[in-house]
C-alpha cells in the first residue's frame, strides 16, 4: 500500500463474533486514520460450511491437513489481492504461518477464560454425576474430563447464539464457550448469559485451573507479507502485551508440533519486565496432563518457548 493509498479492503467471516470483531478493527483504524477508506468483504470459510463434521475431523475431510479452517479461504483472497487484510479470532490461526503471509497487528486482548453454561446453575463442581456437557475444543474436552472423570462429552457446531440455543433445546447439561466471544458479543451479564431473550447460568471458570488455548481472546490483523504501506497503518492497533504473550504461546505450540486441534492449554501472564507461562499437554491414551512453566525477559518469547519445551520433555524422560 502507497503513501497515497487511502482505501483498505477488509476481509472477514459472516458469523456475528466476525463481524463484531471487523467492526472493532473498522472503529480503530478510523480512529487512527480518519481519512481512510474502508470496505468489507464476507468470505465463507471451510468451517463455517462443514457444520456436518466435529471441528477436529473438518481439515481431515477437506482434504487440506495443518490449514486452519477457519482461514483458509481468507488466505486465498489476501493471496489473489482480493482483500488487503483478514481479521481473524487468533486462536483459530496455525501456529506457523505459511510463507508470503504476516500478522500485522493483534488488537488488545479480551477475557481469556472459559465459560461453562448451565441449565441448572451450580456450575463446574454443581454438574450431576454423568452430566453431559458440549463443545467443539479437543482442549476443553480434555481438561474437562480430566477436572471431571464422571461427565460425558459431545461435540456441538455452529456460532455462539446457536450453540446457546441448542443447550436450551436439548438435553445437554452444559455447554463450554470463550468468554471473549460473549463479551464482544454483549451477552454476558454477571453470572448469567442472556442471548435471544433467554438467559442460563454461568461460570467464567479460573485459567489457572482450566487453562485457555493458546491466542485465546486476541484479535489477529493477516496481511500479505512485504506490505510494507499497511503494516505502517496497523501499527497504530498494534498491542505489544498481547503481541508478546501470544507469540510466546505460538512459538510454544509450532515447537512442540501442536495445531490447531491439539489438546494444549497454555497460560502467559506479561509482568513489568519479564514473560511466563504454564502450559498443559494432553497425549494421547494419558489421562492425566503433562505440565511445565517457564519465566523469562520480556523481548524473547522465541527463547523462552524453547525453554518450555525442554522442561516438558523432561518430564517425559
Amino acid at each position: 500500500m502507497s503513501a497515497e493509498q487511502r482505501k483498505i479492503v477488509l476481509g472477514t467471516r459472516g458469523s456475528a463474533l466476525a463481524l463484531a470483531q471487523a467492526e472493532m478493527t473498522e472503529r480503530a483504524l478510523r480512529e487512527a486514520h480518519p481519512a481512510l477508506e474502508i470496505v468489507r468483504k464476507i468470505i465463507k470459510t471451510t468451517g463455517d460450511r462443514r457444520i456436518d463434521v466435529p471441528l477436529s475431523e473438518v481439515a481431515q475431510a477437506e482434504g487440506h491437513l495443518d490449514k486452519g479452517v477457519f482461514i483458509k479461504e481468507l488466505e486465498l483472497a489476501l493471496e489473489g489481492g482480493e482483500i488487503d487484510l483478514a481479521v481473524h479470532s487468533l486462536k483459530d490461526m496455525p501456529s506457523a504461518l505459511e510463507e508470503g503471509f504476516a500478522i500485522g497487528a493483534v488488537l488488545p486482548r479480551a477475557p481469556i477464560s472459559d465459560v461453562l453454561i448451565t441449565k441448572g446453575g451450580g456450575g463446574l463442581k454443581g454438574l450431576p454425576e454423568g452430566a453431559t456437557v458440549a463443545t467443539s475444543s479437543v482442549r476443553r474436552q480434555r481438561i474437562l474430563q480430566w477436572l471431571r472423570p464422571d461427565l460425558k462429552v459431545a461435540d456441538i457446531r455452529g456460532n455462539v447464539p446457536t450453540r446457546i440455543r441448542k443447550l436450551h433445546a436439548s438435553e445437554l447439561s452444559a455447554i463450554l464457550l470463550a468468554e471473549a466471544g460473549l463479551v464482544r458479543l454483549g451477552l454476558l451479564e454477571e453470572g448469567v448469559v442472556i442471548s435471544e431473550g433467554r438467559s442460563a447460568p454461568a461460570e467464567v471458570l479460573c485459567p489457572e485451573e482450566f487453562l485457555p488455548a493458546a491466542g485465546q481472546g486476541a484479535v489477529a490483523l493477516e496481511i500479505r507479507a512485504g506490505d510494507e504501506g499497511l503494516a505502517g497503518l496497523l501499527e497504530a492497533l498494534n498491542d505489544q502485551e498481547t503481541l508478546e504473550a501470544v507469540t510466546l504461546e505460538r512459538k510454544f505450540l509450532e515447537l512442540l508440533g501442536a495445531g490447531c486441534d491439539t489438546p494444549v492449554g497454555v497460560l502467559s501472564r506479561v509482568k513489568k519486565e519479564t514473560l511466563a507461562m504454564r502450559v498443559l499437554v494432553f497425549e494421547d491414551g494419558e489421562e492425566d496432563p503433562l505440565g511445565a512453566e517457564a519465566e523469562g525477559p520480556r523481548g524473547e518469547p522465541e527463547t523462552l518457548a524453547q525453554q518450555l519445551v525442554e522442561n516438558l520433555l523432561r518430564r517425559t524422560s
